[in-house]
């Protein structure tokens, strides 16, 4: 859907109330397909991101993981390695 939204299920540490936050602003501007909602938008958009960020955070917080917990930056230097081997960025 977004690339700017990552997965949050099942790291260590746990996805942080401000990662949760810009996932959901990502989503929200991704529907609203705006960045910055004009004023007359602006509380409804704030008020989709506050409550897909409190959906999300009890979504995290039910979901039972059946494997060990991710370690973010292993996955975070996969990610770049992928991201190097793809040509996207330079080494």
């Amino acid at each position: 859907m977004c690339r700017n939204i990552h997965t949050l299920h099942n790291f260590e540490p746990a996805a942080t109330s401000d990662e949760v936050q810009a996932a959901a602003l990502q989503y929200v501007r991704k529907i609203a397909g705006t960045t910055k909602p004009s004023k007359a938008n602006q509380e409804a958009f704030d008020r989709a991101v506050a409550e897909i960020a409190h959906a999300t955070q009890h979504l995290l917080a039910d979901l039972v993981a059946v494997r060990p917990p991710k370690n973010r930056e292993e996955e975070a230097e996969k990610a770049r390695a992928r991201a190097i081997a793809s040509g996207r960025y330079a080494a």
